[in-house]
């Protein structure tokens, strides 16, 4: 067996090198660049000095009165409100995340004012850990169905099968873990499995099309843009507002960004408009389809040149 040049195997140990230095910081760079900004808050009253205290780090709107301030707060088109009068109320969603929740909190205590969390997290889950973590197992399980469909299964239509069904296989299992088991999830189990079997669905269609189409890169290509872009920007342990610009707002038309923003809303803010998410989860899925319908279709062409190659180059058969 011949040796390896030297100078490759130096190119080899470098080109890792490169690699971990970029899963480093994808894993790494939401943290350290992420800061509080442009968290939506309502203001109840009229007071110039409170709303350019908290300009920089909050995106000031006014409510009318405290009721609609809370129809604000559970429709998720606020993260809290600030209740201004003779005794002071800061209101919170803790629902929103720790983080949110301790910002807000903060407001109350430097206002000396009273904090009320208007929707709380479950007591399953109550300083929301499970269900700011669930975006990567969902993402690991898209990967594992994307792997074992495209490399065990041959034809379109049986890998089309194959992926729905393994969608719907995992989004049963993930909510009856996770709801029925662990007490993250809330609201109705239905809603649930379907935005879990949709976003293990996204990363599997998306998988299976690319290795359709490019072969087992499409594997790697699938899991660099879903675990090291897609997650990492997702928005599903902080407020996407706090990620640096465009980036927040980019990681919501990812399937990581749109589902978590889903489970969420189906769990404690039922009222929030969710078309958005819903529509990205389709399109990513859609998408995949398309590819595995194309690279079938590739395959099926060059199959057929090469049968009708092979048919031109054979001798001519003479009847005896």
């Amino acid at each position: 067996m011949k040796s390896t040049p030297w100078p490759r195997a130096v190119a080899v140990a470098l080109a890792g090198s490169a690699i971990l230095a970029v899963v480093v910081l994808a894993f790494l760079w939401p943290s350290v660049t992420s800061k509080p900004a442009h968290v939506p808050v309502a203001v109840v009253g009229n007071s110039a000095a409170v709303s350019s205290q908290l300009s920089e780090t909050f995106d000031i709107s006014s409510a009318p009165d405290r009721a609609t301030a809370v129809e604000r707060i559970q429709s998720r088109e606020v993260y809290g409100a600030i209740v201004l009068g003779q005794t002071p109320e800061v209101l919170t969603a803790s629902a929103n995340g720790t983080v949110v929740s301790q910002m807000f909190t903060g407001v109350a205590s430097g206002m000396g004012a009273t904090a009320t969390d208007i929707v709380p997290l479950a007591s399953t889950d109550a300083r929301g850990a499970g269900l700011s973590a669930m975006g990567f197992p969902l993402v690991i399980g898209g990967i594992i169905g994307g792997v074992l469909v495209s490399m065990t299964i041959k034809g379109t239509w049986r890998r089309l099968l194959a992926t729905a069904v393994y969608g719907v296989g995992a989004g049963i299992v993930v909510v009856l873990i996770t709801q029925s088991w662990f007490g993250i999830l809330q609201g109705a189990l239905v809603p649930n499995m379907t935005v879990s079997a949709m976003a293990v669905l996204t990363v599997t269609t998306l998988i299976v099309g690319l290795t359709s189409i490019i072969g087992p890169a499409g594997i790697g290509v699938s899991a660099v843009l879903m675990m090291f872009i897609g997650n990492q920007i997702s928005g599903a342990t902080q407020p996407w507002q706090f990620l640096p610009e465009p980036w927040g707002a980019v990681g919501q038309f990812f399937p990581q960004g749109a589902g978590a923003t889903l489970l969420r809303d189906l769990s404690y803010f039922p009222d929030a408009s969710t078309t958005q998410a819903w529509l990205v989860l389709a399109a990513w899925i859609a998408a995949g389809a398309v590819f595995m319908v194309v690279g079938h279709k590739r395959v099926r062409i060059d199959t057929t040149s090469e049968v009708r190659a092979s048919s031109a180059h054979e001798p001519e058969r003479v009847a005896l």
